[in-house]
Formats: C-alpha cells, sequence, structure tokens
C-alpha cells in the first residue's frame, strides 16, 4: 500500500522523505516493527511513543508519524500531525479499507450493564437473521467464532482490522462495548455509530478520568458520534444527556419513556415485567436476576425495535437468553451442596450494592460474599466497597483480586478502612479465601464471589496466575464431595 493512501482525511505536515512510498503494516509497538512498517507514536497511560522511535527504526520502520519535532536519519519519512491517536485511528481504517463504512456498529458504553446489554443485543438480531459480531470485555464474535481479547475496546488498529474480517465475512451488526478509556484515549474515533446506548454512570476509572465531569465527558462522546442516542433516565447522568441530544430513545423503570417495564414479580431465579412500548404491553420473563437487568433488557430492546425486530421476536430472544459467564452466573448446580454459589463481575460500589441488594431480597440464609480490588486503579472506591460488603453480606472475606503492580495488603488494607464491623476476615490468596467461604457455608446460604466474572488470569507484580473462581469452587466441591 502507498503511504499517501492511508493519510487520507488526516491533517499532517511532511517533514522529510517521500509519501510515495510502498509501506508494509502499521504499528504502534516498536517491539513488533518489521521492515518497511509506519511507527505511530502514540501516548498511553504511563509511556510516549516517542521514546521509542530510534528502537522502530533500528527494527526497520520507514515512516514515523510524530506530535513532536524530532531529527532522524534522512532517509526516514517524517509525518507530523497534531494528534497521534487520531491519526492512528483514520490510517487504521484506511489501511483496512474503511469497513467500517459497511456495518451497522451498535456502541454500548456505561460503568455497569455493557456486557449484559451487549449479549441481549446480539440474541435479538441473531435470532432476527442478521450476522452479528460482538466485541466485549469477556471476548469477541465474529458470527460464532470466539475471538479472546484483554481489553474490553480494543486499540483503533486492531479494532478496524476485526471491522474488516466481519465486513468479509458478510456481518450486517457489530454490537461493541464502550469503555471510557476507549472513548477518552479516541480508540474509536472516526465511527459514526448506528445506535449509541447509555446505561448509567456510577463511581468507577475516577483515577483514570480524575472527576465525574471528566468521566461523563469521556461517556458524551459515544454519542456525539450516533446517529441514534438511548438513554436510561433513570440514572442522573442520562438525564444530562437526554437534554444534549436529538434522535434520542429513552428507556426507565420509573419514569415515562420511548419504552419502560412494570415490574410483576422478581426474585433469585429472575424477573417477570411488562415491557411497554407506544401502545403494546408484552409480558417478558427474564432468566437473569436484578432489576438492573431489566434495564438492560429495556436497553436491548430499543435496539431490537430500531432495527425492525419484530416484540414477540424480542420476547422470545430476552426470554431465552443463554448465560452469560460472569453474569450473576449460578455455578456448581450439579453438586449435592444445599446452598448456591454465584459469580459475578460487579467491582464497582454501584454494582456490588445491587447484587447484593438483589441477593439479600430473596434468601433466608446468609450472605458470604468474597470480594477484591483490582490494583493500579481507583484507590477511593476501595473502603466504599468494604463498607458496602459488610454493611449488605453477613459475612465478607476480603481478598485478592488482581493486583497487578500494587502489594494486595496495601489494596486489602484501603479496603478496611472503610469498615466499621466485625463482621469480616482477610485471606489474600484468592483461592483460599473461596474455598474457606464454601467450607462454611451452610443450608440456604448464598456464596457470592465478586469482581473477576469471567475472568481467567490474575496479575500479581511480574506473575501471571491463570485460574477462574469458578474452577477454583469446583476443585473444592471434588475434594469434599
Amino acid at each position: 500500500m502507498i503511504l499517501k493512501n492511508i493519510l487520507i482525511g488526516i491533517e499532517y505536515l511532511l517533514v522529510q522523505g517521500t509519501l510515495d512510498i510502498s509501506i508494509n503494516e502499521l504499528k504502534y509497538d516498536s517491539r513488533n516493527i518489521i521492515s518497511n512498517d509506519v511507527f505511530i507514536c502514540i501516548n498511553g497511560t504511563l509511556d510516549d511513543g516517542n521514546k521509542y522511535i530510534n528502537d522502530a527504526v533500528l527494527k526497520g520502520a520507514t515512516v514515523i508519524i510524530t506530535n513532536k519535532n524530532i531529527k532522524i536519519s534522512p532517509h526516514i519519512t517524517v509525518i507530523k500531525v497534531d494528534d497521534t491517536r487520531e491519526a492512528l485511528a483514520i490510517m487504521s481504517s484506511n489501511y483496512y479499507g474503511n469497513p467500517k463504512n459497511y456495518i451497522k456498529i451498535i456502541g454500548i458504553t456505561g460503568t455497569n450493564g455493557k456486557t449484559t446489554t451487549s449479549y441481549m443485543i446480539r440474541n435479538i438480531l441473531k435470532n432476527a437473521g442478521f450476522k452479528t459480531a460482538l466485541i466485549g470485555t469477556i471476548c469477541n464474535y465474529i458470527g460464532d467464532k470466539k475471538i479472546e481479547t484483554d481489553k474490553t475496546t480494543p486499540e483503533s488498529l486492531e479494532l478496524h482490522k476485526l471491522l474488516r474480517e466481519m465486513v468479509d465475512n458478510n456481518i450486517t451488526h457489530c454490537i461493541m462495548e464502550i469503555s471510557s478509556h476507549s472513548l477518552a484515549l479516541k480508540r474509536t474515533y472516526g465511527i459514526t455509530f448506528e445506535h449509541g446506548v447509555f446505561t448509567n454512570i456510577t463511581h468507577d476509572h475516577l483515577d483514570f478520568h480524575g472527576n465525574f465531569y471528566n468521566y461523563y465527558h469521556s461517556k458524551k462522546i459515544l454519542f456525539i458520534n450516533s446517529k441514534n442516542s438511548i438513554i436510561n433516565i433513570d440514572n442522573e447522568y442520562g438525564k444530562s444527556l437526554l437534554i444534549e441530544f436529538k434522535n434520542r430513545y429513552t428507556y426507565s423503570l420509573k419514569n415515562n419513556a420511548s419504552i419502560s417495564a412494570k415490574i410483576l414479580y422478581s426474585s433469585l431465579e429472575g424477573s417477570s415485567f411488562y415491557l411497554n412500548y407506544k401502545e403494546n404491553s408484552l409480558p417478558i420473563n427474564l432468566k437473569i436476576a436484578g432489576l438492573y437487568n431489566i434495564h438492560n433488557a429495556l436497553a436491548a430492546s430499543m435496539v431490537g425495535i430500531l432495527e425492525g425486530v419484530s416484540l414477540d421476536l424480542i420476547k422470545f430472544s430476552l426470554e431465552n437468553l443463554p448465560i452469560i459467564e460472569g453474569r450473576f452466573q449460578y455455578v456448581c448446580e450439579e453438586y449435592p451442596i444445599d446452598y448456591k454459589i454465584i459469580i459475578d463481575f460487579a467491582h464497582s460500589p454501584d454494582a456490588i450494592e445491587k447484587i447484593l441488594n438483589t441477593v439479600k431480597s430473596y434468601t433466608d440464609g446468609r450472605i458470604i460474599t468474597v470480594f477484591g480490588c483490582v490494583g493500579n486503579g481507583d484507590r477511593d472506591k476501595r473502603p466504599i466497597m468494604g463498607q458496602i460488603a459488610t454493611d449488605l453480606s453477613d459475612y465478607v472475606i476480603i481478598t485478592t483480586d488482581n493486583p497487578k503492580n500494587e502489594d494486595p495488603e496495601e489494596i486489602i488494607n484501603d479496603i478496611k478502612s472503610g469498615i466499621s464491623s466485625d463482621n469480616y476476615s482477610v485471606e489474600i490468596h484468592r483461592p483460599a479465601a473461596i474455598k474457606k467461604a464454601l467450607s462454611i457455608a451452610k443450608k440456604n446460604d448464598i456464596v457470592l464471589i465478586a469482581g473477576r466474572g469471567h475472568e481467567s488470569s490474575m496479575k500479581v507484580k511480574d506473575r501471571t496466575l491463570y485460574f477462574t473462581d469458578e474452577e477454583v469452587a469446583i476443585d473444592f466441591l471434588e475434594r469434599r464431595i
């Protein structure tokens, strides 16, 4: 491919070299450079790509895209831009033939609910006969092909590569979880979304964004670039979005909205409600617990309606939703135990409060909660989560949850600083914490293992441990029974 062709749509200054050269691939990680690659110097949260220009050139890069004034061999083409992240996004789209123009992309953003909502939308559209793809926290799908991932929303280069593969496989709709980090870091820059879905904003990621104002404005980027906005107006930030955007559709459990629900029944097995849309009122039995999942179902239903799916098919799709890994997931039900084990991804104050309130409303036994907080993240939420967990549980075992480069004991001390009761203990080793919870569980108790959900690896300093919370529970029960 000729360099000038992948620069279409970018304002740039040719500092030296020529645009009429053939290039190999685009790279933003100098470690992956090979001969004739283009190296785009993007900034990460901790590092600056410009520091690695010489490494990239030594490995064979012939083009450098930078936002700084640099001195380098005259044999290297240097292009200066104002924003290398924007440049990477546009160049990536051009390089892969602008696949974003040939597929409907549906973006879901919010602190909680993105994954469940995305799987609901996927099931609705699949059952309607559309060819779907999904990009999200658990994994990516192109049709039924599963692709492992380590980011909720991939970097723009990988994103456009995925979109290219989708288009080549005749995918009509891509459902994408959009993290606030990815919006702030311009990973989706240049993409126009068919529908943007807002679930909620609650306390999380303030280590990255600094404050709620920045957090909200990062989320808002999705709706600036969406043809239709689907907004939860039961959340205060949703009400703010409502004022700012046209072509908006609302959903609510308690307010007048484009689509709403009247709750009939709710339990640990799921919820029954009337889905109300215009003059239609349709009974739906949702087999996933939590009133917050009714919110998710309403958002997914609104997407389905806008895509022309019948209400009867939406009802069928919601009532026959496949199990979503690590989202209010009952595990080990095949074992002869008289208590329940729930694994959930809840890792923010709002998420753990909602799931514990749901569990508390429908159980006669005790609630035993196992949880920790992720390292290299928002420290302010840790004591809040400690208080919520101990207030709403009968007993809490505080443990490790992907501490990364932080000291697990310091994370646990942050959690403990918000606790005023004594109904907890500490077990740093997560598998041991899970096994302790199961060993003390009695008839009708519920053991909630929160934080990791589907995750299969955990970083502890320079080590990566591979296990799932479900595997630990199974191992305990296999040895005990």
